[in-house]
């Protein structure tokens, strides 16, 4: 005999049966059984201060920990402010699943109160798949078909309704087996093929990036670059996929990459390009590599079949997760004689020097200085968030990544990332050391989740990088108007004062020397902390200031 159990018991459980332990989320009254039930469930709950929050927390567990994030969130007002957190999930390829409340199911279709209709909504795109529970019966086949797409393939976001009335019904019905991701191998006639093409080459280059990576699969394909002798670049903040102080590490392909790289990366004569998407940022805007394909030259590997071929026609396209893929690397053979060594050589030399000799900015806080003593200073595991901004250009260049899940940074370029990956970070791994980077403009948008951190005493270090304005928005309107600002410019508050407010610590910084003694005491404070560190507006990029875009801009008339 099955005892019968409400709607809210039965998804908890679920839950539980899956592996989750954390869920983040804002509490709501469209689904107080959910609350009722983790109660006295065997769930950590982090109540957070604003649903992107929430749903910015899970997206790190997601990228963390390679399984579904989890977010609650109350219906309409809640899911939208929660969508910035889902978009997240769907451009980085993170497995995540966002619990929306619902109003009664008697009530659709009135226009009622909060009403939404979330498979509209999240449906077309923003979701890898919307749905809404009808029956508390359908609860265990719906949440473990939910664990499935959400890691299947190129991960994302699963968004679930909730009726209200629909979690306080009861169910007799049996728990859902454990959920396990399934790898895809790659195809034998595929990896022959490919080695096949590497004994032909004369300039290839591998290229990582997306998701589904975890520990063994990284030390798989650092050993097949070193038997190769392979020069390894990353894609935009992915930079701990291949350790930043290994000698076959080529740089990152983000913003403001490094010329040479991208100059090796349009002449390779064979680019293996490993879980990446090749999207518009890694692309330098879809003109690194000409549409449809780079001649014959790429080999696209990636776990969604859908996305090979998607913008850039393959010459081998590979359907396998990076796992499976990256333990099929271990029966390749490298060929006799490798013409490409010195390019390997040359193209880590090239790094090493485009990220180990920091530019002088403008101003008495130089921020190749302070990237400089936090590469010596902070632990290898330590793990690094940020969001988007000009402030972060400083940190991919100048940071090196050697250990697995080390950086939690959004691709799609979203603001306010930075403090509550952070958070979610501490809270997996409370014995590591979190940072978050986050501009004065980023910071804001999400900072409140200080308040969280306080609550559980996750003391991470939040290092905002204050130059009055929005600084990246900031440096397009000097390029196409020059001189004509508007609506950049911000007037700040005092965020050590903001941190002291939330029962946190403080530190203010305005020059290079009294940055290390203020990270030194953040650290030690045992509180979450922010050191407010005031950068010259000119220093806007590692290479550029205001005014030199300025000229630049009025000089092309």
């Amino acid at each position: 005999m099955i005892a019968p159990r409400t709607g809210g018991r039965i998804l908890v459980d679920q839950l539980a049966t899956h592996g989750v332990s954390d869920i983040f989320c804002v509490p709501g009254e469209s689904y107080l059984a959910v609350l009722d039930a983790l109660y006295d469930g065997p769930l950590r709950v982090t109540t957070c201060r604003h649903e992107g929050g929430a749903a910015i927390m899970a997206d790190a567990v997601g990228k963390l920990t390679g399984r579904p994030g989890i977010a609650f969130v109350t219906r309409a007002p809640g899911a939208t402010n929660a969508s910035h957190g889902v978009h997240i999930a769907e451009h980085d390829s993170t497995p995540m699943i966002l619990f929306v409340g619902q109003i009664a199911r008697s009530m659709r279709g009135r226009g009622a109160f909060q009403e939404l209709d979330y498979r509209q909504v999240f449906g077309g795109g923003l979701a890898k798949w919307a749905v809404e529970i009808d029956e508390a019966a359908r609860i265990p086949e719906i949440i473990s078909r939910a664990f499935f797409v959400a890691t299947s393939g190129r991960p994302g976001p699963v968004v679930i309704a909730l009726p209200e009335d629909m979690l306080v019904e009861t169910a007799e019905v049996v728990d859902a087996p454990p959920f396990s991701p399934v790898e895809i191998e790659p195809a034998a006639d595929r990896m022959t093929e490919l080695e096949r093409r590497l004994h032909e080459a004369t300039a290839p280059i591998v290229l990582l990036g997306g998701s589904r990576w975890s520990e063994e699969a990284r030390s798989h394909l650092i050993g097949f670059a070193e038997r190769f002798d392979l020069p390894v670049a990353v894609e935009f903040r992915r930079q701990m996929l291949f350790p930043g102080d290994h000698p076959n590490y080529a740089g990152d392909l983000g913003i403001g990459a490094n010329p040479d790289l991208l100059a090796r990366l349009a002449q390779a004569d064979l680019l293996l390009a490993v879980g990446a998407r090749l999207a518009e940022i890694p692309s330098q805007g879809y003109e690194l590599w000409p549409i449809p394909g780079p001649a014959e030259s790429l080999v696209h590997v990636h776990p969604g079949p859908e996305e090979i071929g998607r913008v850039y026609a393959p010459a081998l396209g590979i359907v396998a997760t990076p796992v499976g893929f990256a333990a099929a690397l271990e029966r390749l053979t490298p060929p006799e004689r490798m013409p490409w060594a010195d390019a390997r050589q040359a193209a880590n030399a090239s790094f090493r020097a485009w990220s180990s000799d920091p530019r002088a900015n403008p101003g008495d806080l130089q921020m190749g200085e302070v990237m400089a003593y936090l590469r010596t200073a902070l632990p290898a595991d330590a793990i690094i968030t940020n969001g988007a901004g000009n402030y972060s250009i400083w940190t991919h260049r100048y940071y090196r990544y050697t250990r697995f899940n080390t950086q939690l940074a959004p691709t799609s370029g979203s603001m306010g990332y930075g403090v509550p990956a952070a958070v979610a970070a501490k809270r997996l791994h409370p014995g590591r050391t979190v940072i978050a980077f986050a501009g004065d403009g980023c910071f804001l948008m999400t900072g409140q989740e200080i308040a969280t951190a306080v609550q559980y005493d996750l003391p991470i270090v939040v290092i905002v990088i204050d130059n009055g304005m929005l600084g990246t928005i900031r440096m397009h309107q000097e390029q196409a108007y020059p001189g004509r600002v508007s609506a950049t410019d911000l007037h700040n508050p005092d965020f050590a004062a903001y941190a002291r407010a939330f029962g946190g610590h403080g530190e203010t910084v305005h020059k290079t020397a009294e940055f290390a003694p203020a990270m030194e005491r953040a650290m030690a404070s045992g509180k979450p902390a922010i050191v407010h560190c005031h950068l010259d507006p000119e220093a806007i990029s590692p290479r550029w200031t205001l005014t030199a875009l300025r000229e630049q801009a009025l000089g092309r008339g």
